[in-house]
């Protein structure tokens, strides 16, 4: 990798090459959209775009633009009351495109089938989704 390719790929305000973003968030009801408290999967693709916008901040100091999936694969099902812990990481950096992995893990799990209020916390976690895409950054800010 090129010294200019390294700097790239290195976050700003940390330092970390590996530029990896964590979100972690509680499905609510509001998030349900289907028979059982099934949550869209769209709801999960908007905590991976808040991890691309992170992400790109990070490394560019701009939010860029999310401009597609290449894959995106729903694994589990996602119900309100789970935790979900969403991740991305930039595993390609282009002019002005940058490639990111994400991943969404149940961490915990609602149990409506032993009370209104019980949980489990999940071990190992459940993968619900798993996504690649691409994002751009304005030329201006993008590195050649």
């Amino acid at each position: 990798m090129a010294a200019s390719e390294d700097r790239r790929v290195t976050d700003r305000r940390t330092g970390n090459r590996r530029g990896e973003v964590l979100i972690r968030v509680r499905m609510s009801a509001h998030d349900a959209h289907y028979g059982g408290d099934l949550v869209d999967g769209a709801r999960i693709l908007a905590l991976f775009g808040d991890v691309a916008t992170e992400l790109l901040i990070r490394l560019d100091g701009d939010e860029g633009l999310f401009v597609a999936y290449e894959l995106v694969e729903f694994t589990a099902p996602v119900h309100a009351g789970d935790y979900i812990e969403a991740r991305g990481r930039i595993t390609r950096v282009g002019n002005r495109s940058r490639q990111m992995e994400f991943t969404a893990h149940k961490v915990i799990a609602a149990r409506p089938d032993r009370s209104r209020s019980a949980a489990e916390a999940l071990d190992p976690p459940i993968l619900a989704v798993r996504a690649v895409g691409t994002c751009v950054t304005p030329a201006k800010l993008g590195s050649s």
